[in-house]
Formats: structure tokens, sequence, C-alpha cells
């Protein structure tokens, strides 16, 4: 029974937390409130649920509860007659001095996650904090793991997602989708936020290494961003959804039966998704077609390994030029790490194993595992084995996934 609570719990939060912010965020025109609420909601159904049982439709009772815990906030926070002012005075006030989120099953618009996004992408806010707060707004992520994708630490993390929220309600920064003139600016910011909503989904902080439900939302969102800019969408619109859909057509073959990590040589390719490959491939060569961004030319790397039916008829001189072509344009260690490893599967393992150790020296990777865990491969792939443990020890050091971890401690093992 408890069982049964806690999965009807957590599979309402990964599939509705983002909806559920943002409607809250529509509604009430404040971050921290909307957070508050929808936290209050889910901990109301842990409570209550475990004397009632599961209702029939534990994300209508959750979406139906943070409502009217986000009223019951405003009111206590100030008084409902200028709540009831202020709204009027904007016009859009209703009956009880809020705007009607809507929320009741089956009544979400379509676009409101996408409205968020655009929101917290506002060009009066730095890009990174952007960035940060649509992963913790949308994507419902920790603090400590929005820090991990920027490579930061968690207190600085905080920090910014605190300035951010404050500097859209002391703004008052609109809840819409830009005009079309008005979506250049904010354009780089919301590709990078969905990107790494799909990373996060992709390979995950915490737990198991799959979170499909963060993959599917980056996907749909990146869908419903393409259609918006007919007929011609730009380059690096189309360069995200092709690289989304060619990693997601990936995701049945990463992990074994046991739930272990599958490297990418090892996969069984026959499950590999082919008609999300055969709709992404068409994308990819119109982005080659232009001056190819960073998403553009990442999404042509995943095309090269997905157009080979074996793992050794990988084209990694071609997988090399691209990462020339992408670190030319987005230097960054990041980067960097990447192209070595294609280096070292063209020119082999001692030269990739250079190319890291010249990357290592700067010291920006040295919390990153997958630096540690790379260099750790080459080193074993060179029988240099104790040096290869000690690699291995310190990127397991640093790994939090689960099935990374055990990948890990499977090669140190060895």
């Amino acid at each position: 029974m408890i069982l049964n609570i806690h999965a009807a719990i957590e599979s309402v939060y990964r599939s509705d937390w983002g909806r559920i912010v943002a409607s809250l965020i529509r509604m009430t025109g404040d971050f921290d409130l909307a957070e508050e609420a929808a936290a209050e909601a889910f901990a109301a159904a842990s409570e209550q649920w475990h004397k009632t049982g599961v209702p029939n439709s534990p994300r209508t009772w959750i979406i139906q509860t943070a409502k009217h815990k986000a009223i019951d906030r405003i009111r206590r926070r100030v008084r409902l007659a200028e709540k009831l002012e202020d709204y009027a005075a904007t016009g859009t006030a209703n009956a009880t001095g809020l705007v009607d989120p809507n929320l009741d099953e089956g009544g979400e618009i379509p676009d409101d996650r996408l409205r968020l996004i655009f929101t917290c992408c506002h060009p009066a806010l730095a890009l990174e904090s952007q960035v940060a707060l649509t992963l913790r707004t949308l994507g419902g992520l920790e603090t400590e793991e929005i820090a991990r994708a920027f490579l930061v630490p968690p207190t600085t993390m905080a920090q910014r997602l605190v300035r951010a929220k404050r500097k859209i309600r002391d703004a008052g920064i609109p809840y819409v989708v830009p005009d079309q003139s008005d979506m250049p600016e904010r354009l780089a910011g919301v590709l990078t936020a969905i990107y790494l909503i799909f990373n996060e989904g992709y390979a995950a902080t915490r737990g198991a290494l799959l979170r499909t439900d963060l993959c599917a939302e980056a996907i749909r969102l990146g869908r419903l961003l393409w259609s918006l800019m007919p007929p011609a969408p730009p380059t690096e619109v189309t360069g995200l959804l092709a690289l989304m859909l060619l990693h997601d057509a990936r995701r049945d073959a990463r992990l074994d039966a046991s739930g272990d990590l599958v490297l990418l040589e090892d996969q069984d390719r026959r499950l590999w998704n082919r008609p999300q490959i055969d709709e992404a491939l068409p994308l990819v060569d119109a982005t080659l077609r232009d001056a190819p961004g960073p998403l553009a030319l990442q999404a042509a790397i995943a095309a090269v390994h997905c157009r080979a039916v074996r793992a050794e008829e990988t084209d990694w001189p071609e997988i090399l030029r691209l990462y020339d072509r992408l670190a030319d344009i987005q230097p960054s260690p990041v980067v960097a790490l990447n192209r070595a490893v294609a280096v070292a599967m063209t020119a082999g393992p001692e030269a990739g194993l250079a190319a890291i150790d010249e990357i290592a020296k700067g010291g920006e990777l040295d919390q990153y595992y997958l630096l540690h865990a790379a260099r750790a491969d080459l080193l074993r792939r060179l029988g240099l084995r104790e040096a290869a443990a000690a690699s291995y020890r310190r990127a397991l050091d640093l790994a939090t996934n689960d099935s990374e971890r055990r990948f890990l401690q499977k090669r140190l093992r060895e």
C-alpha cells in the first residue's frame, strides 16, 4: 500500500511538476509562491493518501490541491482586496482576483510550459540564469542537479536562482510567448534550457540513468518551438530537435536487463528506434546546408553514429572533423574532452590520452567525472592498469548516478 502511494506521487511529480508550476506561475505571477504551493500539494498527498488511499485520478487531485494552496497563500500574504485591485488594473482579474489557470484534467493550454521558458529566458537576465531558472521551474530539477550542468557549486547556483526570480518579479517580465520579432534575442536561452532538460533525462544526476519523462517533455517542447517558426525554422532549432531525436532513439539499447549501462560501442543497434532516426536524419542534412551552429554540429555527430550499422563502421575521422568545427565556434573544456575521445578513436589511445591530459591541466573539469572516466578507459586500453584504477576511483568519487557508478565499479574490479 505504502509503496503504491509513493509510486503514484512520484509518477505525478515526474510527469506534471513542470505543468503544475507553469500554470501556477501564470495564475499568481510569483515563482516562489508557485513552487511552494506545488510542493505543499505533494506533501498533502503523501499525508492524505495514507488515510484515504490513492484517488482515481492522482494527477487531478494534486493539481487542484496546488491551486487551492496557491490561493490560500495569496490570501495570507496580502489582503484580497489589494490583490483584486492589482489584477483589475492589469485587466487580468477574475472573480477570485486570480488569473484562472484552468488546471483541471484536460484543460491545459498546450504551450503553457513554452510560455514559462520564454519568461525565464528574457534578455534582462544573464544567459546562465535564464537556463538555470527554466530547469528549476519547468524540469523540477534540484539546485545540485542544475549546478552539475553548469559545473559550479550548488551555493553559487542557488544565489543565481534567487536573483533571477527577483528580477522577473521586479521588472514585471510578462508571461507570454513573444512575437516573432522578439524571439531571436531569447532563442539561445530557450534552446539551451530545452537541451539541458533533455540531458538530465538522458543521463540523470541521481537514481536510474534515464528519466524518460524529461526526454519526452524536451522533445515535445522542441517540436512545438520548431512548429512556431514556419516556413524555415532557424538552423539551431532544427538542430536541437534532430539531436534529441537521435539520442533518444538509442534509449532502449543503453541499459541491459539489469539496468546497467551499455556503452555505445557495445549496444545492440537492432534496438535503436529506426523510424525516429529516419525522421531526424533529413533534419540534420537540412542544417548542414546552411552555416550550422553548435547544436546542429552535435546533431551531425550523433547522425554519424546512427548511420553506422555496426560500431566498427563508425566514421571517426568525420566525427573528429565535426568536433574540430564545433571547437572553433563553441570552444569549451567539455567539447575538448569529447574531441579527445574522437582523437583516441582515430589516432589511437596514446594521442587521445595526451589530449585529455592537456585538458586536465586547466583544472576546469577536475570535478567532472567523465574526464576521469575517459582517461581511465584509455589507460586501460594501453594496459596501464594501476593508473587506470586510480582514474576509475576518482571518477567513482564524483559520479552520482546509480547506473554509472555500477559501471565504474565493474571496470575497477576488472
